[in-house]
């Protein structure tokens, strides 16, 4: 088998397993109203329509970094008190849109970007001083930080309504 077929294989498998997580989160706000999806019920801050703005905020970064590295990705400031937040002027319709939009620009750019392309981490606390990962590595990130969102999403949504994306 080429190489070039193996990282079509490896793509495939990461970006099938990326999506299958998105639609997880996707299915947890289905059907909920925009108040419902900006409650906090729970003992954390997090709603379900703030869960969806942070995932796509964070995937966002992540591509940048995948694209240039950590100057590209700390290019567009974090908006930390409201990225977590559906903001009133908010809809979540309109993330959902936002979210899958921004799906979309990952796929095309990650056909067009090697896997195996690292990039210094930006210095930070919560990262090993002078690590790179990897676009692979990011990938793979942006699958854990998805999936452990849908968790978040998941109780939320039960806590409101009884509704279970898992059964």
């Amino acid at each position: 088998m080429s190489t070039t077929a193996t990282l079509s294989t490896e793509l495939s498998d990461l970006l099938s397993t990326l999506a299958k997580h998105r639609d997880f989160l996707r299915f947890t706000v289905r059907g909920m109203s925009d108040d419902q999806a900006r409650q906090a019920p729970t003992a954390s801050a997090l709603s379900l329509g703030g869960l969806i703005k942070h995932v796509r905020s964070t995937e966002e970064g992540w591509m940048r970094f995948a694209v240039g590295g950590a100057e590209a990705m700390e290019s567009v400031p974090s908006d930390w008190e409201n990225g977590f937040r559906m903001l009133a002027d908010e809809t979540l319709e309109g993330l959902l849109a936002d979210y899958e939009e921004t799906a979309a620009k990952t796929e095309r750019l990650l056909h067009d970007l090697d896997l195996d392309t690292a990039h210094p981490l930006p210095v930070a606390p919560w990262f090993e001083q002078g690590a790179s990962w990897t676009v692979r590595r990011v990938v793979l990130h942006l699958i854990a930080e998805t999936s452990q969102h849908a968790g978040h999403a998941d109780i939320i949504r039960e806590t409101l309504d009884g509704q279970k994306t898992m059964g």
